[in-house]
């Protein structure tokens, strides 16, 4: 019989636990009395593998202090287009490559950003650290900073962010191969249709981003819905390559065109074609900048080398009528790149396709003396200058940072140079020990493999905190 067989095995009470000689039953972890704990791994004898010392060194080089500044340029190595995000530590004059994004087209400009972008709706007080990117292609990608190994963008502003078309179907003839839907080259209101060419984000209004297209179009975006356009402008009749917010009216935008004039105007508006003022420059229009220092002036730079210095009250009746208050013939060649310093008055940088980096020292007043002077030019061996901007922390506001077309970065202490130290006597730090004050220029070092064929100093050229004389040329020297 069957269950005679099985029952030798007790089967009805397999399930049951066992007990021990004294009666006690013997449960699966009936022993966990007896086992030893320890608060540290290193405590424990018989764990003997220690910590993976790579996977530390790794994640401690990816860490940003909070006393780290950080850069982000936009580049173009062997038809690779990319971002790189840099890291500057000043009191070690180290500067390195923190990461970097893979870009789809050739980056044209980048804007950054503090408020979190995403598909669907986002929250306007929270804090992100973020770029947005303009490229030859006529949208705008938008991604996270503090994401390494980034494969796609947060969010797509234009045609792109629509999704793709489902493919048609060939089937009944196989041969038909299917045609790649073309983007509309018709200017619209609802996005660009051509190359970004400028950026400006709005500080007080967090979730607005104005761009500029080759399309002749400004747009106006709000991040919090990224999905459309929230409005379009028709300032310009050509290119518009230039764009700056207001610093303490925030709705209020300057851009500049290669029409040759300059617009002011109110975004609220509802005429979108009028109600703007007008300024003509000598040239197409490179760069515009509100002076933080007195928002009723404005700066505009031109192809032609000039430096146009103007009062937003004083605006002309008609662009032929136009007056600043003083022009500056700062480069041979176009200023690509014009900063005027946050912290210190009066401190200008000037770019150019010439090579050059400038400083200049602006005198307030009205007499003979009053009106820019340059105090130092120089060859930073970055070749054209495309980018010169100073920090924006009062803690580095000397150091400039400059990049050109050889793909290096250079950062300027520029507190550290005798006529810069002359023009800005009150506030440059005291002297260093013996009286005297190193040059500091801090690149990333690079292979010199990788130089370009065009003349210069090369990229990281002079050691870091040590002196280089080529290039030179200041008010005091000459």
């Amino acid at each position: 019989d069957a269950d005679d067989d099985l029952k030798e095995y007790n089967l009805d009470a397999y399930d049951d636990d066992e007990e021990d000689e004294e009666g006690e039953r013997m449960a699966m972890f009936g022993n966990a009395k007896s086992l030893a704990y320890h608060q540290s791994n290193a405590e424990d004898p018989y764990i003997t593998m220690e910590g993976n010392d790579e996977e530390d060194e790794e994640r401690e080089d990816l860490q940003v202090l909070p006393t780290d500044n950080m850069l982000v340029a936009a580049k173009v190595e062997d038809e690779v287009a990319h971002l790189e995000i840099y890291v500057y530590e000043d009191e070690a004059d180290n500067l390195y490559v923190h990461h970097d994004i893979m870009l789809p087209a050739i980056p044209l400009c980048v804007e950054w950003l503090d408020l979190p972008v995403a598909k669907g709706a986002t929250d306007t007080n929270s804090k992100g650290n973020y770029v947005a990117v303009g490229t030859m292609d006529p949208d705008i990608e938008l991604w996270d900073l503090d994401t390494v190994d980034s494969m796609y963008p947060n969010a797509i502003l234009g045609q792109g962010s629509s999704e793709p078309e489902p493919a048609p179907d060939t089937s009944h003839n196989p041969k038909r191969k299917p045609k790649k839907r073309k983007k509309s080259k018709k200017a619209n209101d609802s996005y660009h249709v051509d190359a970004i060419l400028a950026l400006a984000a709005n500080r007080s209004h967090r979730n607005l981003l104005a761009s500029a297209s080759a399309d002749k179009t400004i747009k106006l975006w709000d991040l919090t819905h990224p999905e459309a356009c929230a409005k379009s402008y028709s300032h310009h009749t050509d290119k518009v390559c230039a764009l700056a917010w207001h610093p303490t009216t925030p709705t209020v935008l300057l851009s500049g065109s290669y029409d040759r004039t300059l617009v002011a105007a109110d975004m609220r508006a509802n005429d979108t074609t009028q109600q703007a003022s007008r300024w003509a420059v000598d040239s197409d229009v490179e760069t515009v900048s509100w002076d933080p220092h007195d928002p009723n002036y404005f700066y505009a730079t031109t192809e032609g080398g000039m430096v146009h210095y103007h009062d937003l009250r004083l605006a002309p009746s008609s662009p032929e009528l136009t007056k600043p208050v003083w022009t500056l013939q700062a480069h041979d060649s176009s200023v690509s790149s014009f900063n005027v310093n946050p912290t210190i008055p009066g401190f200008l940088a000037t770019g150019s396709t010439d090579k050059e980096v400038k400083l200049w020292n602006v005198r307030p007043g009205a007499g003979a003396e009053a009106g820019p002077g340059m105090v130092v030019s120089r060859n930073l061996g970055v070749g054209k200058v495309f980018t010169a901007q100073f920090a924006p922390d009062k803690e580095v506001a000397f150091r400039l940072a400059v990049a050109g077309s050889k793909g290096a970065m250079q950062i300027w202490d520029t507190s550290t140079n005798a006529a810069v130290r002359a023009a800005f006597a009150n506030r440059v730090g005291p002297l260093g020990a013996g009286g005297e004050v190193r040059e500091r220029l801090v690149g990333v070092d690079e292979d010199s493999s990788d130089d370009e064929e065009e003349g210069g100093v090369e990229p990281g050229g002079g050691a870091e905190g040590g002196t280089v004389d080529d290039g030179w040329e200041s008010v005091e020297e000459a």
